[in-house]
């Protein structure tokens, strides 16, 4: 068995991703955590195929979930490397993470892995998705998830950082390729943010990374987000969708690459911001 890390993984309803994800790391040998928000399909199975170690917890939000992984699972190895299913471990990563040395990391408490993204079969390269730099693996106990997100979740560590550039994490939500699913999803996707928006106007949530656009990846993002929340609502994402299609080169993607950029960065905003403007009549 692996003695330098272990894998961490949420699911539900994953057997068109999991047998993918599993497949890419089962030759590490290291120990797997699943955690499991009620499938009803083969996920459990699979898992159970796999060796992994397997435990319920009703879903609320990928931040709380992931809290609740990294405080229940026994996990003994020095590093912890938290997944999302419907990713995996490209040949690259994998020689990375099967010659890791744990005596020539001591000073370091997280790394970055850099992920490509798909969409419908096609890799998103511009439009500011590629290169997406992710905090994945860190040190056993002191890394933990940003509890103050209400959608997306990231993992926090103290100290010293590293971004494995060429360590690529491919990433492909299948089900995603039907655009009903897709939209459906991030209605309730729309929802949360606002909500989160919301309190962040009432200051009952913080940014717990502190913003540097000179930073780590994450203090990077925490930067442009804390610029986003100043942009005026309903003009943001004009903005935005303009930002990734000219100035990130987005209009070199293609067709397929055009409509993931107009649905993620405007279609999905402008459905946020017009749920903001509702929560704020409401509460007047």
């Amino acid at each position: 068995m692996n003695k330098n890390f272990s894998f961490v993984i949420l699911t539900f309803n994953e057997e068109i991703h999991l047998p993918r994800l599993l497949e890419s790391i089962k030759n590490l040998n290291a120990k797997t955590y699943i955690l499991d928000s009620g499938s009803t399909d083969k996920t459990l199975e699979i898992a159970t195929t796999y060796g992994a170690e397997v435990l319920q917890n009703p879903f609320e939000n990928h931040p709380k979930q992931w809290d609740y992984a990294l405080k229940n699972f026994q996990i003994a190895t020095p590093w912890t490397i938290g997944l999302d299913a419907d990713q995996l471990v490209t040949p690259e990563l994998f020689e990375m993470l099967a010659n890791f040395n744990n005596d020539e990391h001591r000073d370091i408490n997280g790394i970055y892995f850099n992920r490509k993204n798909f969409f419908q079969g096609k890799w998103i390269r511009f439009g500011t998705f590629y290169p997406f730099y992710l905090l994945k693996m860190f040190r056993t106990g002191i890394g933990f998830s940003d509890l103050n997100e209400n959608m997306d979740h990231r993992f926090i560590v103290h100290g010293k950082t590293k971004v494995w550039k060429k360590g690529w994490l491919l990433e492909e939500n299948l089900k995603e390729n039907d655009i009903a699913f897709w939209k459906s999803k991030h209605e309730r996707y729309s929802d949360l943010i606002a909500e989160e928006e919301i309190e962040r106007m009432q200051k009952l949530r913080i940014q717990r990374i502190k913003p540097n656009l000179l930073g780590s990846p994450d203090e990077k993002r925490a930067w442009l987000k804390r610029l986003w929340w100043k942009l005026p609502l309903g003009f943001r994402p004009y903005l935005y969708f303009s930002y990734r299609m000219f100035f990130k080169l987005g209009i070199f993607e293609g067709a397929t690459g055009i409509k993931f950029h107009y649905l993620q960065s405007f279609w999905f905003r402008q459905l946020v911001d017009k749920k903001i403007k509702i929560l704020l009549k409401q509460n007047r």
